[in-house]
């Protein structure tokens, strides 16, 4: 499958955020998890701990910026694509969830990286 520009940056983006997320003692479980409900970005174990993050990249902070971009309805699409997940992966029930949110935004030197443990609940 051909991804289009914006897919591929928004790939880009998810591997960046999971690396960087790894580097800190993060384990990878499930990437761009789908269900009706809408995608899941990163699935990951913080220790004991499920943590479901929402990856967001931005050009510019024109318009609020990545963090911004995570509205009421795009929180409430993935608390239900992550009660999904927990239905089709009974494994990881056991698990207190946290919901983190990475941005991935220019900076004067490079790219900044933002992790925001428990963004919304």
């Amino acid at each position: 499958m051909t991804l289009s520009p914006r897919q591929e940056v928004g790939r880009r983006a998810e591997e960046q955020a999971a690396g960087y997320l790894s580097e800190r003692g993060l384990r990878l479980l499930l990437a761009n998890h789908r269900c009706r409900f809408g995608e899941l970005d990163l699935v990951m174990r913080d220790g004991a701990t499920l943590a479901i993050v929402e990856v967001r990249r931005r050009q510019s902070a024109q318009f609020g910026g990545a963090a911004a971009s995570v509205t009421p309805a795009k929180q409430r699409r993935i608390r239900l694509a992550t009660q999904h997940l927990l239905l089709t992966h009974a494994a990881l029930r056991r698990f207190p969830i946290r919901f983190d949110v990475v941005t991935i935004e220019p900076a004067p030197t490079g790219t900044r990286i933002e992790w925001l443990r428990n963004a919304f609940c």
